[in-house]
């Protein structure tokens, strides 16, 4: 099946799944879950033939985008639906489309009414969320950017705890605020490559970037651009200060909405921050990297703070995502490939691990209905296969060597190590501080629930897990131990991709360098000697 095929049915499988189950008559709850299962499924399918194809086409092209098509939309501007993708975006497909059927079949026992809804929204979530990793228009990126926001506020605000509605209010106006000045930033980029270039208007991400390349902004500019496009994307990752949202979105969510929140969407920001804050304003970017990098160092100590002394298992787990995603933010500024290598492996483990232990609570809090750490211990003796499944994922998550973890929290930090014209031991300390207090909240926490003398609820029946929610947890377990012992299954693919993102910085960075020591030389050669010599 050809890219100009695959690419589009990757965004309207899951689309027309949604849309179908809209349509569909009143039915059963299992056969709308099987319907929906199957579209994942199949959506998967898909991935893997497009992976596949990517594979074929790398080592013979030297092309941005491995697989690209287009389809037209209004000429005028220069807008088209746009699709490619590259082995940057290959890999978060892979990572969304293997995880939605697992969040079907081992999160949605806790729905009990409007299951139609439910599915249809998942479904739905996933089309935007396939759609803003295979764009390559600028329109067509950030309709299914904001498009996102629609799914997730309906699977929060109806299917959530008791403080959902609240909670979507909250994620939705965060985000949909952010995302708009981001807009404004990126329609700036398109109307200036309009003013410049005689061929008109064009939305085009590569078109643009090589544009920049030959002709890029002012500083000025790049400044402000920056500060539109991490108004959206900041916010997404999220970034402290801007991360309050999260813990409310995650703790009131459904479980499935957590195991998507954590798994995939939180990347839309990194993804953004790579795609288009890196080569589009290098020089800003190497500017503001201490700034950013020093957010994303307390982002990691504070939220590692709050986790242990955390008495709610599931808000334990989303601070722990905004202390993880500071290591990724990390990485990606070190410009080196170390850090760039170990923030795309980021990416995919904490969706991973972070993904698997959402669904572990969510297990949990279907049959004791409570979240509070205080309540329930010495689950091992009870529930052993869940019990076994909480200490690997905990493990991979304070990145145990041999799984997934490891490898990207040693390369970000190694990065930051070595970045010493923008980050350095000034950050990579703290942050190698900020992975010990990690060990200790996630270690504390396994003790209590799953160790020690047996407590739960009154009234409750500490069941093990059944055949389908341990089907759910198998993929999950075998690929983080894949990738803690295979890394090189994703870095060898990335690793020229990312190079080309992170070019254009680092020739700012490079060129700022050898101007400073030229000035330095000059200083040395000119400067008045106040030592002289006797006479």
């Amino acid at each position: 099946m050809s890219a100009q095929v695959l690419l589009p049915l990757l965004v309207l499988l899951p689309l027309m799944g949604g849309l179908s189950i809209a349509l569909l008559p009143s039915a059963r709850p299992g056969s709308v879950r099987s319907f929906a299962l199957v579209n994942a499924a199949l959506t998967f399918a898909v991935s893997l033939m497009a992976a596949w194809e990517c594979h074929q086409a790398s080592p013979g092209t030297t092309a941005s985008f491995l697989l690209s098509s287009h389809v037209p939309w209004i000429s005028a501007f220069g807008l088209r639906f746009d699709f490619g993708i590259d082995a940057i975006a290959m890999w978060l497909i892979l990572l969304t489309t293997f995880l939605m059927p697992l969040v079907i079949l081992g999160a949605s026992d806790s729905i009990k009414q409007r299951h139609k809804e439910f599915f249809l929204w998942i479904l739905v979530l996933e089309a935007a969320m396939l759609g803003t990793f295979v764009a390559r228009d600028l329109i067509f990126f950030y309709i299914c950017f904001e498009f996102t926001l629609i799914p997730l506020y309906f699977l929060i605000g109806i299917f959530g705890s008791t403080q959902r509605l609240k909670a979507a209010r909250v994620f939705f106006l965060y985000t949909f605020t952010g995302s708009m000045l981001t807009f404004v930033g990126v329609l700036y980029v398109a109307c200036r490559h309009a003013m410049l270039h005689a061929e008109g208007w064009t939305f085009n991400i590569g078109t643009l970037t090589a544009a920049l390349a030959d002709h890029p902004m002012s500083l000025v500019e790049q400044r402000w651009i920056l500060l539109a496009l991490l108004a959206g994307f900041a916010v997404k990752v999220p970034l402290f200060p801007v991360h309050t949202w999260l813990p409310l979105a995650h703790t009131e969510a459904p479980t499935a909405g957590s195991v998507v929140l954590a798994g995939v969407l939180l990347k839309l920001g990194t993804y953004g921050l790579l795609r288009f804050a890196l080569p589009m304003c290098p020089a800003a970017l190497v500017e503001a990297a201490p700034i950013i990098g020093a957010a994303a160092v307390v982002g990691i100590l504070y939220t590692a703070l709050i986790c242990w002394v955390q008495k709610d298992l599931k808000k334990l787990i989303a601070y722990s995502s905004v202390s993880h995603l500071g290591f990724c933010v990390l990485g990606m500024l070190a410009l080196n490939p170390e850090g760039l290598g170990g923030s795309m492996l980021y990416m995919i483990n904490h969706g991973l691990s972070t993904g698997a232990l959402f669904l572990c609570v969510g297990m949990i809090y279907d049959r004791f209905h409570t979240r509070r750490i205080s309540e329930m211990q010495g689950l091992a003796r009870s529930m052993p296969v869940w019990a076994f499944f909480m200490v690997f994922f905990s493990f991979a998550s304070v990145g145990l060597p041999g799984l997934n973890g490891f490898v990207g929290e040693f390369l970000t930090l190694l990065g930051a190590f070595k970045a010493t014209d923008v980050l350095g031991y000034r950050y990579a300390i703290p942050a190698a501080a900020g992975m010990i207090f990690a060990a200790i909240y996630m270690l504390t926490m396994v003790g209590r629930v799953v160790f020690g003398p047996i407590k739960f609820p009154a009234g409750t029946t500490a069941r093990d897990l059944s055949r389908r929610e341990v089907t759910s947890l198998v993929p999950l377990a075998i690929a983080c131990l894949w990738f803690g012992l295979f890394p090189n299954t994703i870095l060898e693919t990335v690793e020229q991709p990312l190079e080309a993102l992170a070019e254009p910085a680092r020739a700012f960075l490079a060129a700022s360098n050898a101007s400073s020591d030229s000035a330095l030389a000059a200083a040395e050669t000119t400067a008045p000697t106040f030592m002289g010599t006797a006479d």
